[in-house]
């Protein structure tokens, strides 16, 4: 393997004041680019938490890094004039950054989503695929042509902007078949390969259109790069068939290409608590690490340590000031996840290796903390059976965890009856609950003897009683004591952990009752939802195509039925049903 590549958006971030921040891209309408002052003094400041994180990420091992985007980079005559404006103030400023990832010996990727729009841009180009095909060519080739410090680009074309951006462009979804992907791809290489610059194609995708299940279906896979042979091309994808979430078996598209291929892990675990507390991946990443050594022309890793999610939780990875020690957990997951891939180390030996290049007072009890914490969100943060099972509704795989959305604990009637039908054996998901929260104690005297943040194994243990009380309330009966305890602990929880001093996880709790029958549950279940990757006759004549005009047509009557969050959030449940 030789690209190690690493996500270095947090710098821009210091200083966002919002109560949920949209962590999949630089917030660029934060950027002060209209006024010269107000520009050198946050860009000063930027490039001083740039310079320490090339510093540290150089220095452990990442030979690469990734910054958005493109089309704040790349000016075009299409753009209205004060977007062009905008676009040079921030190349002069992105070009200092260059020369700084360059100095520590770092590649330089840029992001790009296919496609975004201006008013202007989409008045003059449309949304017809030749011509934006043409447009996104040249804007390329100009940009490459121009920035030499440039390794190359990294595509995402399966998913977009989220519905709170805000700012010049707007990205959406345009490449919705496997066949418009490959003669994108075979529009565009050429390109690539006259500059000897790559491009990193992401299979990730969300569901939306029938290129939706690019990221686990063979077929689709083979129809969008099947024929496509270029040495500019590297196919990224993400280690499972869904999100960054456990329990997922590696995806085994690997092992059906002769592309050069890198594989995206994350550091900062958006579904499990962004870095708050320790949530270990080294044996995961073990794993994977042994698993792909039989893929052929494996090229790499994509490491994320900030990138992901709409969470409040703010800390920035290998930004913390000397002495800090706010992020380690997510530093120990980068580094470890790096070392585990590039030097073929255990996970063990790479959390001991880690814990004495941090001069943790004391390693092994160290690496005991971790494991146990990988432990923990195994067992408590995820339900165990629930999480095992492979379902699948579309062309998405269910997420192993539904009962945590990002910083939602949802504690409510529907989520009960869900896990109630699909756990049979909620007595070992009560006992799994208590064997965590018995380590706790454990856990915070082991963090102490490391000299690393006590208050973070406190607020774990503190938010994990709130699931394990959520796991009785799934699966005791119900009563008025179970729901007496889950207000007093709600209380307890907030009062412990008081905004703003401590971003913490909300706790969403509803008994409304949930008005349909447990065997009517079981039928529409079935019928929604396959236990197989392969599509059903019932899914190509009504869960494909019928269901998602069905879907569109009462949510333009009753949008009160979908909750705000899902509505709300990234691009919407609605993108499921495209």
């Amino acid at each position: 393997m030789e690209l190690f590549l690493i996500d270095a958006i947090g710098p821009f971030f210091r200083g966002y004041d919002r109560r949920t921040i949209n962590w999949s891209k630089i917030p660029w309408e934060h950027l002060e680019l209209d006024d010269p002052e107000r520009r050198e003094v946050q860009f000063a400041a930027i490039r001083t938490d740039f310079d320490r994180f090339c510093q540290r990420v150089a220095s452990a091992g990442f030979n690469a890094i990734t910054l958005d985007d493109l089309v704040h980079l790349a000016d075009h005559e299409q753009y209205e004039a004060p977007v062009r404006a905008r676009i040079a103030a921030c190349r002069e400023e992105f070009d200092r950054l260059f020369s700084i990832a360059a100095a520590h010996g770092l590649a330089i990727y840029i992001t790009m989503d296919v496609v975004s729009y201006t008013p202007a841009l989409r008045a003059a180009i449309g949304t017809r695929p030749k011509k934006v095909r043409a447009f996104l060519a040249g804007l390329i080739d100009r940009f490459l042509g121009s920035c030499p410090p440039v390794a190359g680009l990294v595509l995402r074309v399966g998913e977009s902007d989220g519905r709170d951006v805000e700012g010049d462009f707007k990205s959406e979804l345009h490449l919705r078949t496997a066949t418009m992907v490959r003669r994108f791809l075979l529009g565009v290489l050429p390109v690539f390969e006259r500059h000897r610059r790559k491009l990193i194609f992401r299979t990730w995708t969300v569901g939306a259109h029938s290129v939706g299940d690019l990221i686990w279906h063979r077929s689709r896979f083979r129809d969008a790069f099947g024929g496509v042979a270029s040495e500019a091309l590297i196919i990224s994808m993400k280690y499972g068939e869904s999100d960054f979430f456990r329990y997922l078996p590696l995806n085994a598209n690997f092992f059906r290409s002769d592309h050069a291929k890198i594989v995206e892990l994350q550091a900062r675990r958006e579904y499990e608590g962004c870095g708050e507390y320790p949530a270990s991946i080294g044996r995961d990443c073990e794993q994977f690490a042994r698993a792909l050594a039989g893929a052929r022309n494996m090229l790499g890793v994509s490491v994320w340590c900030q990138t992901g999610g709409w969470v409040p939780f703010r800390r920035l990875a290998f930004l913390g000031r000397d002495g800090e020690r706010d992020t380690v957990w997510t530093e120990a997951n980068a580094i470890c996840a790096l070392r585990i891939f590039k030097h073929a180390e255990t996970a063990e030996a790479a959390l001991h290796h880690f814990a004495e290049e941090r001069g943790i007072a004391d390693p092994d009890a160290f690496v005991r903390l971790m494991e146990a914490s990988q432990e923990a969100v195994e067992k408590l943060l995820y339900i165990r059976e629930f999480a095992e099972q492979k379902l699948f509704f579309r062309r998405v795989r269910i997420p192993p965890l539904l009962s945590i959305y990002w910083d939602n604990i949802f504690i409510n009637h529907s989520t009960r009856k869900l896990m109630r039908h699909y756990v049979t054996q909620p007595e070992r998901a009560l006992r799994e609950a208590a064997e965590v929260l018995a380590t706790m104690p454990e856990m915070v005297a082991l963090a102490g003897r490391c000299g690393l943040p006590v208050e973070d194994i406190e607020f774990m243990r503190d938010t994990f009683k709130i699931l394990a009380l959520a796991r009785e309330y799934y699966f005791l009966p119900f009563g008025d004591a179970v729901r007496a305890r889950i207000k007093a602990a709600k209380r307890a929880y907030k009062r412990r952990w008081p905004k703003p001093r401590r971003p913490r996880y909300r706790i969403k709790v509803d008994y409304s009752p949930f008005h349909i029958r447990r065997r009517h549950l079981g039928w529409a279940l079935a019928f929604a939802l396959r236990r197989r990757r392969g599509y059903r006759i019932i899914d190509h004549l009504f869960t494909l195509h019928l269901l998602g005009i069905a879907y569109r047509s009462l949510i333009r009557r009753r949008p009160d039925l979908v909750p705000e969050f899902a509505r709300e959030s990234a691009m919407g449940i609605d993108a499921v049903f495209r």
